[in-house]
């Protein structure tokens, strides 16, 4: 299993995205291996918030209705932040002055923790600063 962070879904999904090719070719190939992917309620509303500022609602809708059909197929698997996770996550947050984490960031760094996930498919070098490899 693999997490999937948001850098990674708005670069598949926004083909104007610097990283689009890029995520696309590791997107084909996580499929083709059959490696499920975990991602939270918290990434997919920083991922909708963001495509539907950054570019338009029509792509924040086509994100949506991607994520329900990869949740529906059971390749992807959506974790919520519940109280527990929340509250490790404000510890992690809290820890971190020098690095500039956003809070979404610290609830997956927990999820991933809790999942024993080493790897993220994600554009985002905070998650190697947390010890988790990228798959970009």
């Amino acid at each position: 299993m693999i997490f999937v962070d948001t850098s990674a879904w708005i670069a598949l999904i926004n083909q104007r995205d610097q990283y689009h090719r890029d995520a696309v070719a590791v997107f084909e190939g996580l499929q083709q291996q059959e490696i499920r992917l975990l991602t939270t309620d918290y990434v997919i509303d920083e991922t909708v918030t963001r495509l539907r500022y950054d570019t338009n609602h029509t792509l924040a809708v086509e994100f949506l209705n991607r994520i329900e059909l990869l949740e529906e197929t059971e390749i992807l698997t959506i974790a919520e932040i519940d109280k527990n996770i929340f509250e490790q996550a404000k510890a992690l947050f809290r820890q971190y002055d020098s690095v500039q984490l956003s809070f979404t960031d610290c609830t997956s760094f927990v999820i991933c923790r809790a999942n024993h996930i080493f790897e993220a498919f994600a554009f985002d070098h905070h998650f190697q600063i947390m010890g988790i490899d990228l798959r970009v």
